[in-house]
């Protein structure tokens, strides 16, 4: 098997796109389908930048589930720790798309998906403690037996990058407060934590953007990254506050936006960069995506986003 240089952990769906833009779920005709799921797109995006990559994840003993393994084959992605539910649904994602900012989804997720009945024992724990860079998500800690597997990826980490993206969904949860107790036990355990201004709030009680950043940096990480929608992106270590602004394109579905910048950020952490290169570089892979109708289908190469930085004035 080949050395992974990334490992994801978390959300797989089969996103179905509308062909018509601009109108609701009622009157739309047709759909494209595609592969989807934060996690699963995170590990897209960074292999499309270079990177040996796997996701953990969990699919239904259903049509779907082979098609989710041969996408992710045809991305570069390592399907390796995908295993099967026998019982429930691979999950789908209908979403509306009303450019420039309303995105409406609506997830097919019950009774259960089957990536939040991950247990240990679908887990490889040596391949997890071995990559240099490992990638969960909030959505995993919101339900058993996840939370629980999730928490023992976290926990036999040994060295590298851990990075928790907050992927806060509301209708996942019980409460926001519990969602705030299990965030703040998995932070324990990353080097690296990302999310937008509600997801931070959640996290560490405040979504103004300094002080939150300070607050995840007392959790002990080594890296806050909150980002600010119109505002940029601001990233906080020990050394300083660093902050890149926004990147004007015209956006035509900002719904894979967020895991273009998950695995650009993966790319410049295991590059070794300064924190403002980094999130410059992330910012660019979001704006490329938001500027494009799919997601994982339409995750940008290096020179795409070196070319869009070139036209933006560079780092």
């Amino acid at each position: 098997m080949a050395e992974l240089d990334i490992i994801t952990m978390g959300r797989v769906s089969v996103d179905l796109y509308p062909e018509q833009i601009g109108v609701p779920l009622a009157e739309v005709k047709t759909f494209a389908k595609s592969l989807g799921g934060s996690a699963t797109n995170v590990a897209v995006a960074a292999a499309r930048l270079g990177h040996s990559s796997a996701t953990i994840t969990k699919v239904g003993d259903d049509g779907f589930g082979p098609y989710i393994r041969a996408a992710l084959e045809g991305f570069g992605v390592d399907p390796r720790f995908v295993s099967t539910d026998p019982d429930l649904r691979t999950p789908l994602a209908f979403c509306e798309i009303h450019p420039p900012d309303d995105f409406p989804l609506l997830f097919y997720r019950e009774p259960k998906a089957p990536d939040m009945n991950l247990t240990v024992e679908d887990l490889d724990l040596e391949a997890i403690a071995a990559a240099p860079l490992f990638w969960m998500t909030g959505t995993g800690l919101s339900d058993e037996p996840s939370r629980t597997a999730t928490l023992a990826a976290l926990e036999h980490r040994q060295g590298g990058i851990t990075v928790f993206d907050l992927d806060y969904r509301p209708m996942l949860w019980k409460s926001e407060s519990e969602a705030g107790r299990w965030y703040r036990e998995a932070l324990r355990h990353a080097t690296a934590a990302v999310g937008n201004q509600e997801e931070v709030e959640v996290a560490v009680g405040t979504s103004e953007p300094f002080e939150a950043s300070a607050a995840l940096l007392d959790l002990g990480l080594e890296l806050a990254i909150v980002k600010r929608g119109p505002n940029g992106v601001l990233a906080r270590t020990a050394e300083g506050i660093f902050e890149a602004p926004p990147i004007e394109v015209e956006v035509v579905n900002g719904l894979g936006a967020g895991d273009a910048f998950g695995g650009a950020l993966c790319h410049g952490l295991l590059s070794g960069w300064e924190p403002e290169r980094v999130i410059r570089y992330a910012n660019a892979a979001g704006a490329i995506v938001a500027s494009r109708l799919a997601c994982a289908d339409d995750m940008p190469t290096r020179d795409e986003v070196e070319e869009l930085l070139e036209g933006s004035g560079g780092v």
